[in-house]
């Protein structure tokens, strides 16, 4: 019976079914179970207000917790990319990684930046400084020109970080590279036939 209600609130509400493999979902039906007759669920208002409140608070106490690991583990900044297809927008997202696991730490919108070396130079700068130098052993980027010189730049001037290109990055244009030799492109687009002709 539980189960047909929750079905439909997911159903009902749009909910993307990969929510079901939430770690929190789990514990929540056990919670739901175990609950006394006559408990109210959550208003719209207490889950965008006071709810929300104490779970923005859980989540920097646990932030701070985790930055003060810091000094023992050191930590490697990743810088990501990311483009919003629906308003354009260009935005990169600073994340840092340690044996603790990862934690977001900014998004910079940069839409409409013009995205030369003065400018990776600034942007990485403020980044590190904001975990502090002695912190970071470690700086992410993808293999953009401007970001390589900015990498070397910033190892010039930082006594700590040591700048490393993004290997996935790097996998990404040695594949581009690839499907551009005749014989492979050629295969590609015959691959790509066949599919359009399987998946009519």
């Amino acid at each position: 019976m539980l189960g047909s209600y929750v079905d439909k609130w997911f159903y009902d509400k749009g909910i993307l079914f990969d929510a079901a493999n939430s770690p929190y979902f789990p514990p929540m039906v056990s919670a739901i179970q175990r609950a006394r007759p006559g408990v109210k669920p959550s208003t719209a208002y207490e889950l965008s207000g006071p709810i929300l409140d104490e779970e923005v608070e859980e989540v920097t106490k646990w932030i701070e917790k985790y930055k003060q690991n810091w000094l023992r583990t050191s930590i490697t900044l990743m810088s990501d990319g990311w483009l919003n297809k629906v308003s354009k927008n260009e935005f990169l997202n600073f994340l840092a990684y340690s044996l603790k696991g990862i934690a977001f730490l900014s998004s910079k919108d940069v839409s409409g930046t013009k995205k030369d070396i003065n400018f990776y130079i600034r942007l990485y700068d403020q980044i590190v400084d904001e975990v502090r130098d002695k912190h970071a052993v470690q700086f992410i980027t993808d293999n953009a020109r401007a970001c390589v010189s900015a990498g070397s730049k910033l190892m010039d001037k930082k006594k700590h970080p040591v700048w490393t290109p993004c290997a996935a990055h790097n996998i990404d244009l040695m594949l581009e590279e690839i499907s551009e030799i005749k014989i492979v492109k050629e295969t590609l687009e015959e691959a790509r036939c066949i599919k359009e002709i399987v998946y009519l």
